[in-house]
């Protein structure tokens, strides 16, 4: 567990080494150098432009096409996420067992732990690093379109519906709260996760903080998080709660 906690720190750090969080203020144009400008933060605002341009200049609109074509894109991740995140809930019953069995502070009983806890996951094919690849993945195309957002200039001089692109609303923060807390709600729904205190405490915090940050940032990224969490709702809904469904009844087969 430590082992793996301490890769998934590694690999957080060398993304943010990578996103080049120093420049997020510097407006992204085709003369911009540097990997992380020319292959990310690039190739998405000018796939932000491009769409805006097919639309009259409506840089809202592109913003909700291009959120909703990357996280299309993103589903299959999200897919094999949610499969092992269903796989290591199937087995939670069995590794309480071995925890219980096992309980014994030193050194030969926690080994013994260690080979029965890696002989239940090969047993039922569960890889414990599974789950956090496809996030690792999704991170960099992300953070690139957060800061293609940003750093696009021309999204600053439009509107969008009733909002200025390029300055924050004080509407669209409620709807992106409100929409990060139903997608979290959902997600934690029937999990075990919605007996933890802490991850009860987060369904409450994370909205609170997406909407006191959209209300500071311009709201063409209010408007991208509001997008995302309304895909990531029909995720659940149509994946996640079919998929959990089959689990259940599976196991009450058994």
């Amino acid at each position: 567990m430590r082992k793996k906690v301490l890769l998934f720190a590694a690999l957080i750090g060398v993304i943010v080494l990578l996103s080049g969080c120093n420049q997020v203020n510097q407006p992204i144009t085709p003369e911009s150098t540097g990997f992380w400008n020319q292959y990310f933060v690039y190739p998405l605002s000018w796939l932000i432009t491009y769409f805006a341009e097919l639309f009259n200049g409506n840089y809202g609109l592109s913003i909700v096409i291009v959120t909703i074509v990357i996280r299309t894109v993103l589903l299959p991740l999200n897919i094999k996420q949610l499969k092992s995140s269903k796989a290591m809930q199937d087995i939670q019953p069995q590794l309480q067992e071995l925890r219980q069995k096992y309980s014994s502070k030193d050194s030969k009983t926690q080994q013994k732990l260690q080979q029965e806890t890696m002989s239940l996951f090969q047993k039922n094919g569960v890889n414990p690093l599974a789950g956090c690849f496809p996030i690792l993945i999704q991170m960099p195309i992300l953070i690139g379109f957060y800061q293609a957002i940003m750093r696009t200039e021309e999204i600053k001089s439009h509107s969008f519906l009733w909002f200025q692109l390029g300055q924050p609303d004080y509407i669209l923060p409620i709807i992106a709260a409100v929409a990060t807390f139903y997608q979290q709600k959902l997600m934690m729904a029937g999990s075990p996760a919605n007996q933890n205190p802490q991850m009860k405490m987060m369904l409450y915090l994370m909205p609170v903080m997406i909407g006191v940050f959209a209300f500071f940032f311009p709201s063409a990224l209010a408007l991208y998080w509001v997008v995302g969490n309304i895909f990531m709702v029909a995720q659940t809904i149509f994946i996640r709660k079919p998929m959990m469904k089959d689990t259940q009844t599976g196991g009450s087969k058994k």
